[in-house]
């Protein structure tokens, strides 16, 4: 399973955001998108998972386009994703935060979950007990009952994580997943992307935190004022000239 984009272009009036960016997402390997602010990485994650219409291009999942799709139907795909923002039910517990993540893969229709039928509470059993593994893959067993609002910030961003992985996405994106983080809990939240790739589940991700990106990532890609720049490996991406002067404007890497 592949993400494509081909020759991907988004224009916001004479301002060209993306411009005619071309790589891959291959299957089961953590990727990130890295850049200078303003480079266009987050312009690109929304107009791949449909929250911004591309001005020209292709995006292509599993060989099909999803260019011009709704966000839910690109995530019923398996594209699923979270944001620069914490975004989680505040008032609600953890657990019940996790609940509504999971709504993609629930199928009783209303009629029978107001008549109550067995195979209802049977699905609301096996979507419970699916929600207990996420919580317990995200290392908040601890907080299950409570209140989303009322947690650590690093610890928000992990419900959010865990509302994602409800969702069962074959390919997750993550949009600064470390941001505001301290530096044991950016490690934590490594550890966790790398074990998200051990479950089979492909990997893209915006970050900023260089000693993150070049520790977990299979490939790099690199944007510079909406154009690719470089993609490949971690080594060889940070070494890479066009890279150093985006960063630094000298002769050192961005380490």
């Amino acid at each position: 399973m592949t993400l494509a984009v081909r020759d991907l272009s988004v224009r916001f009036g004479g301002v060209a955001a993306l411009a005619g960016i071309t790589f891959e997402v291959g299957h089961g390997a953590v990727t990130s998108l890295i850049g200078p602010n303003g480079a266009g990485k987050t312009t690109a994650f929304n107009a791949i998972t449909g929250y911004l219409r591309p001005t020209g291009g292709d995006v292509t999942w599993q060989g099909a386009s999803i260019r011009g799709l709704r966000p839910s139907a690109i995530a019923r795909r398996g594209i699923v994703r979270t944001f620069q923002k914490t975004s989680v039910f505040p008032q609600l517990c953890v657990l019940d935060n996790v609940m509504i993540g999971l709504h993609l893969r629930g199928r009783a229709e209303w009629p029978a979950v107001l008549a109550g039928l067995p195979r209802v509470r049977n699905e609301e059993r096996q979507l419970r007990e699916a929600a207990d593994d996420v919580i317990e893959f995200v290392r908040l067993r601890h907080r299950a009952q409570e209140l989303a609002g009322a947690l650590p910030y690093g610890e928000q961003r992990l419900v959010e994580l865990g509302i994602a992985l409800a969702a069962k996405p074959a390919l997750l994106l993550l949009d600064e997943p470390a941001a505001g983080m301290s530096g044991a809990e950016k490690d934590a939240v490594s550890r966790l992307i790398l074990d998200i790739r051990g479950r089979g589940i492909t990997v893209f991700l915006v970050e900023h935190d260089m000693r993150l990106v070049m520790g977990i990532s299979d490939r790099v890609i690199v944007l510079n004022h909406g154009r690719l720049i470089a993609d490949g490996r971690p080594a060889d991406v940070q070494m890479h000239p066009d890279v150093i002067r985006a960063y630094l404007g000298s002769a050192r890497a961005p380490a």
